[in-house]
């Protein structure tokens, strides 16, 4: 029987040095999906080497493409695409596989695969993108856990979401840009993943308005050619080693950043006192030797709102913070689990529905601990950094779908942190 991997961290280690941020893990999937629809080759650059990705790469071998990965570089050769269904077992592996649907539908006019897997962080109902399919033409059949999609040619139509879906705009977005007509996307989400995609596309051929507000417009073209495309900085990896310096009170610069992309984490740091600034066009510096306090409310929103997967890894912040901040988690239902865990190292976190009340500790100790789901493990990482004694991370496997290597970055600004049993 062989033993479960886990990462043991020993805190009270001032995070100081730099550590360079990976490529988006949601962008790189909706751009792997999108490879897809172009002929000829697609050169991915600082594609991050993530389980993620990795399940993606599987997924486009399966349905015919060439692909192969030489360190952050993926080339996807789709002129040989043979297929339009997907395993059970490759869509089990992440939740983001369902954003092939688009790709495949205006690639191949059909597609068939099963309701995706991944971290259990609430319910991500695909009702949106379903129903904007079949307002494109396309005719839909759910049965026994699968859904099969057709469409004889995919037409432009007029999509208004009833609240922003980062997954429904990119899988219309997939769909449309091979549709016949003008698509209007109406509430579309808004975040700069969106717009990595749309820029993506448009290199390869497409014709995209609008991305990165609340209204895109896509004129679908007869074909896409690939394109050599470099992914970008991954905000979210960027977040959580901002959290982890400050949680230390260290010193921290971030390279191959971009500020721009993080919204609303920017001023929730300086509220804890942090000094926070960007400079260069990709690099990010903060410093937080000073004496820190708790920002008091953090609601998670849509962007530019507070993003959702940013909010565990500033909860473990902010439990070593004097004061008390109220989290509302507004996205997912179940974006807590990590709690629990946090207040098995000392933590006085209350929650009730989507509210965490979060008092501040000045202390908190190493235990034994499970990474529930992807962003959660991060928190619980973060904690560990502050907490006294050693704290022993089991089912890494969660954290591996998000952070590449985030044991070898956190070691090269000081962290004592290495893998075990």
């Amino acid at each position: 029987m062989s033993v479960q991997r886990r990462l043991i961290i020993k805190g009270g280690r001032r995070i100081e040095g730099e550590i360079a941020v990976q490529g988006a893990k949601n962008s790189a999937l909706p751009l792997l999906a999108a490879a897809v629809l172009c002929k000829g080759q697609t050169e991915f650059h600082n594609c991050p080497e993530l389980s993620d990705c990795g399940a993606a790469c599987r997924i486009l071998s399966s349905l015919g493409c060439g692909c192969r990965r030489e360190g952050k570089v993926v080339c996807i050769n789709a002129s040989t695409v043979s297929g339009s269904a997907i395993s059970e077992r490759l869509m089990r592996e992440m939740r983001s596989s369902i954003i092939f649907m688009g790709a495949l539908l205006g690639r191949t006019g059909q597609c068939r695969l099963s309701f995706p897997g991944g971290c259990e962080i609430g319910s991500r109902p695909i009702d949106f993108h379903l129903e904007a399919f079949r307002q494109m033409g396309a005719k839909i059949r759910e049965e026994h856990g699968c859904i099969e999609c057709s469409a004889a040619k995919l037409r432009g139509a007029k999509i208004s979401f009833p609240i922003p879906s980062v997954g429904a705009t990119e899988n219309v977005m997939l769909a449309a840009v091979l549709a016949e007509g003008t698509t209007e996307i109406h509430n579309a989400a808004r975040e700069p993943e969106i717009c990595d995609l749309a820029n993506y596309l448009t290199r390869c051929g497409a014709k995209i308005g609008g991305a990165g507000t609340g209204t895109i417009t896509i004129e679908g073209v007869k074909e896409l050619n690939g394109c050599s495309y470099t992914v970008m900085p991954d905000r979210i990896a960027a977040a959580t080693y901002l959290c982890c310096g400050a949680i230390t009170r260290g010193e921290i610069l971030l390279t191959k950043a971009d500020i721009s992309s993080l919204g609303l984490i920017v001023p929730v740091l300086e509220q804890t006192g942090c000094s926070i600034y960007g400079f260069g066009g990709d690099s990010i510096y903060l410093n937080a030797r000073k004496t820190l306090k708790a920002p008091q409310s953090i609601r998670t929103a849509p962007y530019p709102g507070f993003p959702t997967d940013a909010q565990p890894p500033l909860m473990a912040l902010c439990a070593t913070l004097p004061g008390t901040t109220i989290f509302v988690e507004t996205i997912f239902e179940n974006r807590y689990r990590h709690v629990s865990e946090l207040t098995r190292l000392g933590a006085k976190i209350n929650t009730e529905g989507r509210v965490a009340v979060v008092e501040g500790v000045n202390r908190l100790t190493g235990a034994e601990l499970e990474a529930c789901d992807l962003r959660g493990g991060a928190a619980m990482v973060t904690a560990a950094l502050f907490a006294e004694g050693t704290t022993k991370i089991g089912k890494t496997c969660y954290i591996e779908r998000g952070y590449e290597d985030i044991e070898g970055s956190l070691k090269s600004v000081g962290a004592d942190i290495r893998t075990g049993n």
